[in-house]
């Protein structure tokens, strides 16, 4: 069986991403790196792919006119490497997904949505509103991504309680943690049964 291609969105530090590569070369993450696309230049996490050998893009959504070409210029990217699913691994932007990559681009996220998500709600942010917020319970979300913020269909959740004497950086340590294993969980659930559950990318795709 020949591994899932996928590639890999980031904006900072690679944390997610480094964890997907120990996954796989320990064997319990079966997919085939195609490429690391960047929001930044000097995004930490460029590092972590080239020392991995997989190749790495930069592509600015300042240096387009609009959304729209700023996202035809990623997917575009993902299309020429043959990745066939997108993961976004604490990738910043807001990206519009075309019709060829609609449950194709996969998004974890420190919360349980619909707490504590959308514009703005990133980071150490989602964890002080969680303490703030005095809850009892948090967790992450593993979804498909849409045009709206945090927002597509959840494909799995993971919860933790949240400690009297938690701080927003105690918090973020431990759901990270299960960010580890929640993402590499979803994408072997998708690659179980791929190429099934992933539609073949059209020879002509659409345009945005």
């Amino acid at each position: 069986m020949s591994r899932l291609p996928i590639a890999v969105l980031i904006s900072g530090g690679g944390t997610t991403l480094r964890n997907l590569i120990e996954k796989q070369k320990s064997g319990d993450l079966d997919v085939d790196f195609r490429v690391v696309i960047s929001s930044r230049v000097d995004a930490l996490g460029l590092r972590i792919a080239s020392e991995a050998g997989i190749p790495t893009r930069v592509i600015r959504k300042r240096d387009f006119r609009d959304a729209n070409d700023h996202s035809s210029a990623v997917f575009r990217a993902i299309r020429d490497v043959g990745a066939e699913l997108v993961v976004m691994g604490g990738y910043l932007e807001h990206l519009l997904i075309p019709i060829d990559f609609e449950n194709r681009v996969l998004n974890i996220h420190p919360s349980l949505i619909p707490a504590f998500c959308g514009k703005g709600m990133y980071g150490l942010r989602v964890h002080e509103a969680a303490v703030r917020f005095g809850v009892k319970i948090t967790g992450c979300t593993v979804h498909w991504v849409d045009n709206e913020y945090d927002h597509g269909p959840i494909v799995l959740q993971q919860a933790c309680d949240v400690l009297p004497d938690d701080t927003p950086e105690t918090l973020q340590k431990r759901v990270f943690a299960l960010e580890c294993q929640a993402l590499p969980t979803a994408i072997k659930q998708i690659a179980s049964t791929w190429p099934k559950t992933i539609a073949k990318t059209p020879v002509n795709p659409p345009s945005l």
